[in-house]
């Protein structure tokens, strides 16, 4: 008898304690055995990855606490169309480096942060179609002697962030040059002010945000790669996909899009 009450809580026990990871929430209140869309609705709320360091797509004004760009914008207009309001919407800060893990964790339901759609990616996340095309580029102090790629010698310090494919496009593209990577953009684009670096390279989308804060600045020797933003969202949710590529197509059709695109990426 007392093997059987020792047996039968034991088993009580462990059921409770599977009924609780089961049951746990995760963002907004929403539980693991749903898809994401599911939680979605079921939140009334789409949670978004954002930059907080980015000019023009994601950036914190500090007056005001509140992250503005063209980024945010059409992220509310996403909310808008998928569940009828704008406001509908929380945004969370990711770098290059932490927006996947954090996908995957379930921190945030989509991601919308200057992430180029590769063939790399898509085997940890899935993505939309496409909403805007970049290119790669370089950002050097005016009077540089760097025009271009071919610049890029033995020698040359160019700067970027960790866990994004700038790097490792700049070390194909100039293997010679030393590559120093910063936890984020903001971080690299001081470095770069401060005189540790000779070049910033990432998207020209990105850099002229950079050219425009600080005109003493510029790009220069072109694109020299192809970077498609996506949204991306945890792999296998396509019915997510389905929806963000639907809410996308509608702004693009109500002319919101280019009205998001024109306040926000003047220089395009």
């Amino acid at each position: 008898m007392k093997r059987l009450i020792r047996f039968t809580f034991i088993s009580l026990l462990a059921a409770l304690i599977l009924a609780a990871c089961g049951g746990k929430e995760g963002t907004g209140g929403k539980t693991d055995s749903k898809d994401v869309l599911a939680q979605i609705k079921e939140r009334d709320k789409i949670v978004f990855g954002v930059k907080h360091d980015t000019r023009l797509f994601g950036l914190k004004n500090p007056s005001t606490g509140e992250v503005e760009g063209f980024d945010i914008d059409l992220a509310k207009q996403l909310a808008r169309e998928i569940l009828g309001d704008e406001n509908k919407v929380e945004f969370k800060e990711v770098t290059s480096k932490t927006r996947i893990p954090l996908l995957n964790n379930g921190d945030i339901d989509a991601v919308i942060a200057t992430m180029t759609i590769s063939e790399e990616r898509k085997k940890e996340v899935d993505f939309t179609d496409v909403y805007f095309e970049a290119g790669q580029s370089l950002l050097v102090k005016k009077g540089s002697n760097i025009k271009g790629l071919e610049d890029l010698k033995s020698g040359t310090k160019v700067l970027t962030a960790k866990g994004s494919t700038s790097a490792n496009n700049i070390r194909e593209k100039a293997p010679d040059t030393q590559v120093l990577e910063y936890e984020n953009y903001a971080e690299a684009f001081t470095a770069l002010k401060s005189g540790k670096g000779d070049a910033l390279t990432t998207d020209d989308s990105i850099l002229y945000g950079m050219a425009d804060e600080d005109p003493s600045f510029e790009l220069v020797g072109g694109v020299f790669t192809e970077e498609p933003y996506g949204i991306a969202v945890k792999k296998g949710n396509s019915d997510l996909v389905d929806e963000l590529n639907k809410a996308l197509k509608s702004v693009r059709d109500s002319g919101k899009y280019d009205e998001i695109k024109n306040k926000w990426i003047k220089q395009r």
